[in-house]
């Protein structure tokens, strides 16, 4: 009896924990065509630097990478496409097109990082 008395609530914080690191996560929820769609911890939605390391995570040295970047609040089921409560929440997108030599972050203005017309 006491060790389940221990073991529980090790059980438990275990759980919290693991709860703690999904929500600090950032995951692919799909492709639509050459676009990686990204969701974003909530925590970590206007944190520029931790954008440029999931960036650096998912987009190969002189490579073509299209990033674009959403938070999900509401919790919803992630699919593609994405469901509308998801898709009104766009962060950022990324660019980087080796065809054109050119790499473009720019921020949702929902985000009030940017003014218009550096932001979408």
């Amino acid at each position: 009896m006491n060790a389940l008395r221990t073991f529980v609530p090790a059980l438990a914080a275990a759980g919290l924990a693991a709860s703690a690191c999904a929500q600090d996560a950032w995951s692919v929820a799909g492709r639509q065509g050459v676009v990686r769609l990204v969701i974003v911890p909530a925590a970590q939605a206007t944190d520029a630097a931790a954008y440029q390391r999931e960036i650096a995570r998912l987009c190969e040295p002189e490579r073509t990478c299209f990033l674009n970047f959403y938070t999900n609040s509401s919790g919803a089921a992630v699919a593609v496409p994405l469901p509308d409560a998801i898709a009104a929440e766009a962060t950022a997108t990324f660019r980087r097109s080796m065809k054109n030599g050119a790499e473009r972050f720019q921020w949702s203005c929902r985000m009030k990082m940017a003014q218009p017309p550096e932001c979408f």
